[in-house]
């Protein structure tokens, strides 16, 4: 038995920070619902990545809201609306990602909700907060990371602000809705009350910076400074810390004893003995390294440093990383109704042992109305 079993979410949501918590929370073994709108669905049904789709659906939404169903409705429609609202009398939990104000409008804001069902745990995704003066301008992940500071920690100094190569404030976002909640079903059984879970984009991607934010608040202000010397990206670490080139390949080192993997590798850094020196002159280390570095193969590198203890490893791509053995299974295969088949990443979560998997692929628009009316509206 998944702990989520018998819990049922309403999910108002598109895009990817609300589904994706709503994926995790069907991981888990609740019963999801997207709330869509008739025919069309949730816009990011028609949002892609590499122009794939599946089923007239985007590659895109069936990773991000497989193991769902799927009840169409229009809000606009009394009678729809009026399904919708039974089904909330039945719920646990509803999300939304609605701009402030939309579920006014339509009546199912979170005062609506809770005289509805006193118990409901409602869940609400906004890019700024639901009130000030940001609460009306787009939350979108690209614009969110420009704003917060994030993208000056990747890439070298040289090159200027560099975004993360993922929609990093949207899953974070995800996943802080996701704690939200289940902290809120531990509340609710103790208060038998309804709760009210906020979180923004922007609260999600500073919260991922706390390493860096609270260096500089508490460093006199000072910015901080890329190194421009082999791959690193972490603007607070010292020299080795970054990712070099071999003679075939890459070779990452994390934190270690500087004076220690100088002598493994035979290069000549006695003059930066002092430790406050590895970050000073971090450029100039991670450059000597760098040189000696590209003089050999990565897996005799690897042979030498890994036997010594020193935490190092391979760089790989997704076509390299297929090839490896965790000794777990890291893929799932999903099935939709029409019987395609989707191979995508599963949850990280094991539960006794148990690894959370399911081959239910995203639903199509409306495609359990009638069950779900059966099952839970009658």
């Amino acid at each position: 038995m998944r702990p989520l079993e018998g819990v049922v979410v309403l999910e108002f949501c598109q895009f990817l920070a609300g589904p994706s918590a709503g994926l995790k929370l069907a991981d888990l073994g609740a019963r999801v619902i997207k709330i869509e709108r008739p025919v069309k669905g949730e816009a990011c049904r028609q949002l892609s990545i590499k122009d794939l789709f599946v089923d007239e659906s985007s590659l895109l939404f069936h990773t991000i809201n497989r193991n769902k169903d799927s009840f169409a409705a229009d809000l606009k429609n009394p009678d729809d609306l009026e399904l919708v609202k039974k089904l909330i009398t039945k719920a646990d939990i509803m999300t939304h990602n609605f701009r402030p104000g939309v579920m006014d409008k339509i009546g199912l804001a979170f005062a609506d909700a809770i005289a509805i069902n006193p118990k409901i745990i409602y869940g609400v995704v906004s890019g700024y907060g639901e009130t000030g003066p940001w609460s009306k301008k787009p939350g979108q992940d690209l614009l969110v990371q420009s704003l917060s500071g994030l993208t000056w920690l990747s890439g070298r100094n040289s090159q200027g602000p560099v975004p993360f190569g993922l929609s990093t404030a949207d899953i974070m976002c995800g996943n802080h809705l996701v704690q939200g909640l289940l902290a809120a079903l531990l509340k609710r059984a103790k208060t038998d009350k309804g709760v009210l879970v906020e979180v923004s984009l922007i609260e999600s991607i500073l919260d991922v910076q706390f390493e860096a934010i609270t260096s500089y608040l508490n460093d006199g202000g000072k910015l901080q400074e890329r190194g421009d010397v082999a791959g690193s990206a972490h603007a607070f670490l010292s020299a080795p810390y970054g990712v070099y080139k071999t003679q075939d390949g890459y070779l990452s080192l994390a934190m270690g004893d500087l004076m220690y993997i100088s002598e493994l590798l035979e290069v000549n850094l006695k003059k930066y003995q002092e430790k406050h020196l590895w970050f000073e002159f971090r450029d100039e280390i991670r450059t000597l390294l760098s040189e000696r570095l590209a003089q050999k193969t990565t897996d005799h590198w690897l042979q030498l440093l890994q036997e010594k203890g020193v935490w190092c490893g391979k760089v790989l791509n997704y076509q390299d990383l297929d090839q490896i053995d965790f000794g777990m299974p890291m893929k799932q295969t999903i099935e939709n109704s029409e019987n395609k088949k989707i191979v995508t990443t599963r949850s990280p979560i094991q539960l006794d042992g148990q690894i959370l998997t399911s081959s239910k692929a995203a639903p199509k628009v409306g495609e359990q109305n009638k069950i779900i009316q059966e099952t839970i509206l009658n």
